[in-house]
């Protein structure tokens, strides 16, 4: 057998991840590998904390990389918080709310389920209800945006009714982080994880963590061992955290790291609210062609991500023929639906350097060939 080197299609991806990265941020992953103890690649590592506060809008000194994809981030966090027999409420609108169920229950702790219904944002007065009738639950765990669906859930007004019940939060971000508004710090949120894959533009692989202080001290207040060796955060805080010399953990994903530290310079220079804005704009591009189109949204308008943009399948369209036509003949990407909305919908990513004019016009175009077909 003849093996050859692999040479993938310049694809233009607008699915649900990853997103399209750019030649600036692909070129930097092409750099020199250097030891990840080199003490140039820490003062790399100290500028990629500085500019996740900032991705954040956090002054957590716990913000770092965690050397795996976002998942990972998402059980970093329930298995460095939460211990055998606590109690927490965790909110299930999606796909992603359910894996949040997965790990409370794999670590030995108790899910309070408050269920929303798909495609629309996590019910407040459920959730109140929720913590109303279990004063002892330690945690609220919530979806941002929930890829599965689009929606979009009230973080803000989630975070405070949290703290009004002295329980931590543990959020995940992993669409929103760059596409929306997201504030760590103002909103109270404690411990939050993302991944770089989706309005990053970054290549996959790498999750974003933030913990605020009385995150930290849960951590390190622990009874019982966190059963996780390599996501256990009080050994990679020594990699992360000090002047000068830091403690060895694990060889991190060095050229992954180059890719990250480009890709959120370019987020700094355009500016966070500026890319709040753009993907805004490029929502509103779509949304009005599509419903030229005759095509549906799943979630309500206000209550809608513009990054992740779910459609209903139209009618007399065979799903999976629709989204190999737009591969083969446009080399474009649009995800299918998860779930309860497998073989129903599309979803549509407007993600980081992919929420821009031409993508929305290419798709728009190709999904009207496509359907004509």
């Amino acid at each position: 057998m003849t093996f050859k080197s692999f040479n993938p299609p310049q694809r233009i991806l607008m699915g649900p991840g990853p997103s399209d990265v750019s030649a600036r941020v692909l070129s930097a992953l092409a750099r020199p590998t250097i030891g990840h103890l080199d003490p140039l690649f820490i003062n790399m590592m100290d500028e990629v904390k500085t500019l996740l506060q900032y991705a954040f809008q956090t002054k957590n000194e716990f913000t770092i990389a965690l050397s795996a994809p976002g998942s990972a981030g998402m059980e970093a966090c329930f298995v460095n918080l939460v211990e055998a027999g606590d109690k927490v409420i965790v909110c299930r609108n999606g796909v992603f709310g359910e894996r949040m169920i997965e790990n409370v229950t794999r670590i030995g702790a108790e899910a309070i389920v408050v269920d929303s219904p798909w495609g629309r944002a996590v019910e407040i007065d459920k959730v109140a209800a929720a913590l109303n009738d279990n004063p002892d639950a330690k945690f609220l765990a919530f979806v941002h945006a929930e890829t599965s669906t689009g929606a979009v859930s009230d973080a803000q007004a989630l975070c405070k009714l949290a703290q009004e019940h002295e329980c931590l939060t543990i959020v995940d971000a992993v669409t929103s982080l760059g596409g929306i508004e997201l504030k760590v710090d103002e909103w109270g949120i404690d411990a939050i994880y993302s991944g770089t894959q989706k309005c990053m533009s970054c290549v996959p692989g790498i999750s974003p963590i933030s913990f605020s202080p009385k995150a930290v001290e849960v951590v390190q207040n622990r009874k019982t061992k966190i059963q996780s060796w390599f996501l256990d955060q009080t050994l990679v805080m020594g990699y992360w955290s000090g002047k000068g010399k830091r403690s060895y953990h694990h060889t991190a994903p060095v050229n992954s790291l180059y890719a990250l530290h480009e890709a959120l310079i370019m987020l700094h220079d355009e500016g966070l609210e500026n890319s709040w804005a753009r993907h805004r704009e490029q929502h509103e591009v779509l949304a009005k062609g599509l419903k030229e189109l005759g095509i549906e949204f799943i979630v309500p308008e206000d209550e809608r991500l513009p990054q992740l943009n779910a459609i209903y399948i139209p009618d007399g369209a065979d799903d999976a023929k629709v989204r190999n036509y737009l591969l083969e003949h446009y080399n474009l990407e649009i995800g299918a639906g998860l779930g309860a909305f497998a073989g129903k919908a599309w979803r549509i990513g407007l993600m980081g350097h992919g929420a821009k004019s031409e993508n929305v016009a290419l798709c728009l175009s190709a999904l009207k060939d496509a359907l004509n077909q």
